[in-house]
């Protein structure tokens, strides 16, 4: 996928003209935050790891990481990341512009860590390496087809 395929998936929600396309690489939390003018936390960083039957895709604060013990004890397996090109595979964006808008692989599970829940916009990524928007919590959990909110997170 693209973000021009991202855009078109969130024109159903009124929401494809809100993506952000930046003149520099939103790739890394770091260096989203500084492209866009924001904390790190707020950056809504997308990981892509390995579950039952397929994969889930944990979107979680830019200041949070995988806890592998709540991981394993939600989803009942380890926490493995997915290789850049397994990532690729699943969900058709590749690293770097990983989000969770339009996957349409059902073996493709999107969940939200409540770390995000503490602010009242984030911003993911939108299929590129360098675009990104910015939505409220609730968007997120419709534009991104969520099963839900986990606390699978720890601070970094």
């Amino acid at each position: 996928m693209s973000v021009e395929t991202v855009r078109a998936y969130l024109q159903q929600f009124g929401k494809d003209q809100a993506i952000r396309e930046l003149d520099t690489s939103s790739a890394t939390v770091e260096l989203a935050a500084q492209a866009l003018g924001v904390e790190g936390a707020r950056i809504a960083k997308t990981l892509s790891l390995h579950g039952p039957g397929g994969c889930i895709l944990v979107v979680t604060a830019g200041d949070r990481k995988i806890n592998s013990s709540k991981f394993k004890a939600r989803f009942g397996v380890k926490a493995k990341m997915l290789t850049p090109e397994e990532a690729l595979a699943y969900t058709g964006h590749a690293v770097g512009g990983v989000c969770p808008f339009g996957i349409t692989n059902p073996q493709v599970s999107v969940y939200l860590d409540e770390s995000l829940q503490r602010f009242d916009t984030v911003f993911p990524a939108a299929g590129s390496s360098n675009s990104a928007i910015e939505l409220t919590c609730q968007e997120l959990v419709t534009l991104s087809q969520s099963c839900g909110w986990v606390d699978v997170c720890a601070p970094l």
